[in-house]
């Protein structure tokens, strides 16, 4: 027998929406890039750019000159460990340990890749000064995603956040590949050699059942300290060396665990909103609609709102129909289509990103976020909309495959 909702739930659904984990972290990354936009576009612009990029009067790193490095290139680095303790995790004795249960979230994510970069590609007519940008839509930013499901309550069955989950880690790793490849300078012998050493003792540490964490730490900062001079971007040494933290089990007690979870609320309430605050902002005073079609903006937003959806529905149709895996349990294709646009919102990563793939091009960076901000929002407001009105399963007269 259907238990029927009173009138007051129902109205006070979305406020107790408010209050879940990924709900939360979702919101203060949204009010974090309109404070962001706010700001940038007030009396306070030149004081904004003033305290992120003028130069600070003394920094423990040379390199690191400005705020603004010290946020992308140093506390970056610990969201990219915590990234990478999920993924070893995820990897040794999460989901993508099964070699089936992780089919699909392999294909998916890689064709939200391939499909987002081939789009920006296509409409940046070969320019080559444009093309660099080709990843900035290729990635997924899981925290503002999880966000708008944890909006969404029970409208999103578990099975397919289980599945955003998943796609998003596999969706990571590819973001890490492609920054260590793709984005890379030229290297510096030494500096690189320093890395590799500083890497093979975090390995010997594991090796040798070492488990205080202070040893790994110590030469954790050694090795971010050797590759943000070696020309390789430096928050790849915060994935190396969380694939180092071991997962062995003392007194019952997994390691790496407890590590990424005393980490994990320092990564979404502080970290990430502090890079979103720093680069989230874009001048928008005298932007017209011609600012929003030029070329790299429309570029990336095509791919982010597009191609993502293309590339993620498309491997989930296809993997279904030739029976090499089938879309998450007791759900809808209205509701897979959901999340596949709720893929599109790329923002922290696709942020990221932009700075490497610009840096130094100033006017192309702010090109790039326009572009970002403008597919992410489009895909937040569109992929909640098909989520929100998309009827369950049981609802449906669809039967699940």
């Amino acid at each position: 027998m259907t238990q029927t909702k009173s009138p007051l739930r129902i109205a006070i659904a979305p406020v107790r929406a408010l209050f879940v984990s990924d709900a939360r972290e979702g919101l203060l990354l949204m009010a974090v890039a309109v404070l962001a936009l706010i700001v940038a576009n007030s009396a306070f612009s030149e004081a904004y750019e003033g305290l992120l990029h003028g130069t600070l009067p003394w920094s423990p790193v040379p390199k690191l000159s400005n705020i603004h490095l010290w946020i992308n290139d140093g506390l970056m680095a610990l969201f990219f460990f915590v990234v990478g303790l999920e993924v070893k995790r995820e990897l040794v004795e999460g989901d993508l340990a099964d070699r089936q249960a992780r089919r699909l979230p392999v294909m998916t994510a890689a064709a939200g890749m391939i499909v987002p970069a081939a789009v920006f590609i296509s409409l940046v007519n070969g320019n080559p000064e444009l093309d660099r940008g080709w990843a900035i839509p290729a990635a997924t930013d899981i925290a503002f995603a999880m966000g708008v499901v944890g909006l969404l309550g029970n409208r999103v069955p578990a099975a397919l956040r289980l599945f955003l989950l998943t796609v998003a880690i596999v969706d990571d790793i590819g973001a890490v590949i492609v920054i260590a490849v793709f984005y890379t300078a030229k290297v510096k012998a030494a500096w690189a050699i320093g890395a590799v050493a500083a890497a093979s003792v975090l390995a010997l540490f594991n090796m040798r059942r070492i488990d205080s964490i202070w040893p790994y730490a110590i030469v954790a900062v050694a090795l971010w300290f050797c590759v943000l001079h070696s020309g390789i971007h430096a928050t790849v040494a915060g994935v190396v060396a969380a694939l180092c933290v071991p997962m062995r089990k003392r007194d019952d007690t997994p390691l790496l665990a407890p590590l990424e979870h005393r980490l994990t609320p320092w990564n979404a309430y502080f970290v990430v909103p502090l890079f979103a605050l720093a680069n989230a902002g874009v001048d928008l005073r005298g932007a017209n609609l011609d600012t929003f079609l030029a070329p790299l903006p429309l570029a990336v937003a095509a791919g982010l709102v597009i191609g993502k959806q293309a590339g993620i529905m498309g491997a989930i149709f296809a993997a279904t129909k030739l029976g090499i895996a089938q879309r998450p349990r007791g759900t809808t294709w209205l509701q897979v289509w959901g999340v596949s646009v709720l893929c599109g919102i790329g923002f922290t990563m696709s942020l990221f990103i932009g700075t490497m793939a610009f840096a130094g091009v100033p006017e192309l960076y702010e090109q790039a976020k326009i572009g970002v901000l403008t597919g992410t929002f489009i895909s937040l407001v569109m992929g909640y909309l098909i989520l929100r009105f998309a009827r369950p399963a049981a609802a449906s007269s669809e039967i699940p495959t």
